[in-house]
């Protein structure tokens, strides 16, 4: 199998999933797919939204003690959780995450699903996730966490695209030559790290956190419309929700 990495999910963490996932719903023209039972077990309930063929996730902690729980106590509630790519080998990559003083996290291995979390304190900003999903290389092929039938609820006469990722650090350019060699993606000269399907930006801030999603829509202003419709401050082409920026483009 010819080695392949793509960006496969993104996962935004909230204290209830209320009205988190129905504003990105409704405001994105995005309909939820499934809703995995799985999770419980971590203290955890989640919804999961598919943008095109990658999937937008949002997890809410529902106890207390909860790894989702102390990211949203430490980053006071601002940043993306996970980023989870699909590639032909994940334990290979988490491996060469290792090597390089990248902590295993967790091993999720349900057949014909396998993933590889990384930690996040070694990770920087969010956690890695790499995965493959066996004999399921096409990109509307097989994605157990997506649930069964994930392709039925792909809308796009709102939202067409999730095309690129922002991440904060004081040092972004440290950050993206840090996660280049996670992802085994040589940063370009502006701190980016561009996938297939997905590129990831990293800009200067206090702090590092999953800063951003970046969208393509068919109609901006009747997005943005329906933020404000939502209560949310909308500040030129982007606005607050589930914890990071939501930037739409036409």
């Amino acid at each position: 199998m010819a080695p392949y990495m793509r960006l496969r999910q993104i996962c935004l963490v909230a204290p209830q999933l209320a009205p988190v996932i129905s504003d990105i719903a409704e405001i994105m023209g995005l309909a939820v797919c499934y809703r995995d039972g799985n999770v419980a077990k971590y203290g955890l309930e989640n919804a999961l939204l598919p943008v095109d063929t990658i999937l937008l996730e949002v997890v809410a902690p529902f106890k207390d003690g909860t790894t989702a729980g102390r990211f949203i106590e430490k980053t006071g509630g601002r940043g993306g959780y996970m980023a989870i790519f699909c590639c032909d080998d994940p334990d290979e990559r988490g491996r060469h995450a290792n090597t390089i003083g990248v902590r295993t996290a967790n091993v999720i291995d349900h057949a014909p699903y396998h993933g590889v979390q990384l930690h996040p304190r070694d990770c920087r900003a969010a956690f890695i996730e790499f995965n493959h999903t066996a004999g399921s290389d096409d990109i509307l092929g097989a994605y157990p966490p997506a649930g069964p039938d994930w392709q039925k609820f792909i809308r796009n006469d709102v939202t067409q695209a999730l095309t690129g990722v922002e991440m904060q650090s004081p040092d972004p350019k440290g950050l993206a030559e840090h996660w280049g060699k996670i992802i085994g993606v040589e940063p370009n000269g502006d701190a980016e790290l561009k996938l297939p399907n997905a590129t990831f930006r990293f800009v200067k801030g206090a702090s590092e956190v999953m800063s951003a999603l970046e969208f393509r829509v068919v109609d901006a202003a009747s997005v943005l419309h329906a933020a404000r419709a939502k209560g949310l401050a909308v500040a030129g082409s982007e606005f607050l929700l589930g914890g990071v920026t939501f930037r739409v483009s036409a």
